[in-house]
């Protein structure tokens, strides 16, 4: 203690740089965990959080009562979870190295901006968006092209619609994070390979995919916390709701929010959130587990 005591005041400026941080999630991380109670509570209004009365495992047993629905709603969390990481991934890595090896730079920027633009639009005007390319009547897809198809009626195609919005939102702004990795590579390192006789596919393969491989891992390990949980404005708001298409559309969270609409039982949606977070962070630890054996230093801990 004394020298972690000596350590802080030898460090006191860094301590007061890192202290609004600190507060910050402090205060709206680890403060609100303490509502995590409501899942063990039969939640009163009047009564308010610690006054409730307890009902120990209810609002769990309400979460598995419909043991096809959950199933289905948890196969489709944890499929859309590895198309969107794998497809996102890939693709972020691809676009990332592909606008670095532009030529034109400021063409490249240019790009890069408008690649940007879609994250910083809601679902809630997406959906309108999607309604305009595959409505069956007015549709440019189903209009326009010709297209025989009634899309809001069938389950089957949805699952390639929502990944395609996905990644579409996406995409351009998940790819700046490895344009910042790419940007700190130093230039000898392709000036020596060229002097060597290597082409821009091996400068790539042997020098640019090497460099960007701890921060793909790092990206993974935190994403796989969040394997139970999905974007819920994607899933809600972009299919409109519908029920004939939660075989494929479902997800825990559009669940949740489809329950709490129906009856005000707060505790149900805590202990979905306390399900979810149980499962995120074991699959976290097992996951940087499995890094730290294979590749320590790319491990979060």
């Amino acid at each position: 203690m004394k020298d972690f005591l000596h350590n802080t005041w030898k460090h006191r400026a860094h301590v007061v740089m890192a202290l609004p941080v600190f507060l910050v999630l402090f205060f709206i991380m680890y403060v609100p965990m303490a509502g995590l109670v409501i899942a063990f509570k039969k939640f009163d209004y009047t009564k308010g959080i610690w006054a409730s009365p307890w009902c120990g495992l209810e609002n769990f047993k309400y979460v598995l009562a419909s043991k096809s629905t959950f199933i289905t709603m948890t196969k489709n969390t944890i499929m859309y979870y590895i198309i969107f990481t794998a497809l996102g991934t890939f693709l972020n890595v691809v676009l990332a190295i592909a606008i670095d090896q532009f030529v034109f730079k400021k063409c490249a920027k240019v790009m890069q901006t408008i690649m940007i633009i879609p994250v910083f639009i809601s679902y809630a005007a997406v959906q309108f968006i999607v309604y305009a390319f595959i409505s069956t009547d007015t549709g440019i897809l189903t209009h326009s092209l010709g297209i025989n198809a009634r899309f809001y009626s069938t389950a089957s195609y949805w699952p390639t619609i929502l990944t395609i919005v996905k990644i579409w939102n996406s995409v351009g702004y998940g790819s700046v994070l490895y344009m910042s990795v790419l940007a700190g590579i130093d230039t000898s390192l392709y000036e020596a390979a060229e002097i060597d006789g290597a082409n821009k596919w091996q400068k790539i393969w042997h020098i640019t995919l090497p460099a960007l491989i701890p921060m793909i891992t790092v990206m993974l390990l935190l994403s796989v916390g969040n394997i139970m949980r999905s974007d819920t404005g994607l899933f809600y708001q972009v299919t409109r709701n519908s029920g004939i298409l939660y075989s494929t559309t479902q997800v825990i969270d559009s669940y949740v929010l489809n329950a709490i609409f129906k009856n005000a039982n707060f505790g149900f949606p805590a202990a979905t959130s306390f399900f979810q977070s149980v499962i995120g962070l074991l699959m976290m630890l097992l996951a940087n587990g499995l890094v730290r054996k294979i590749e320590p230093e790319n491990a979060l801990f």
